[in-house]
């Protein structure tokens, strides 16, 4: 059984792990706790068996805008309903923060989870690319 918590504990090096199993990048030595407490309305865990296996982090404007950042979910935890829980739990916290709409940017072949499974809509956005220019 997989359990949801807003603003749920975990330590640091849980969270590098998870990512860089979502992202299948390298384990990076990141002080989440640091980034979140400047940046964020809250994030949300998702625990199984006591692992650390989904996380969705809730950036915002301080005012009426949440951003949805960092949506990870384990390699063996992946489709399982894990992902459309964070996003979920993601939601409602950030409604009941105040905030008035939660944005997210993703890659293309993410659309399906995002509009279909999780309800955002399509809208027009733009982006620079600032390294590598």
């Amino acid at each position: 059984m997989t359990t949801f918590e807003w603003r749920g504990p975990f330590t640091n090096a849980e969270a590098n792990a998870l990512h860089a199993d979502a992202f299948d990048h390298r384990p990076f030595d990141d002080d989440w706790h640091a980034q979140l407490d400047r940046h964020s309305v809250g994030w949300v865990t998702a625990r199984a068996d006591g692992d650390l296996v989904g996380f969705v982090n809730v950036v915002w404007d301080g005012l009426v805008h949440a951003f949805i950042q960092d949506t990870a979910v384990a390699g063996r935890a992946q489709r399982q309903g894990i992902g459309v829980g964070l996003i979920a739990v993601a939601r409602d916290n950030a409604r009941a923060a105040g905030c008035e709409w939660l944005h997210v940017d993703f890659a293309d072949h993410l659309r399906s989870f995002y509009f279909d499974a999780c309800g955002f809509s399509p809208t027009n956005a733009g982006l620079i690319q600032l390294k590598g220019e």
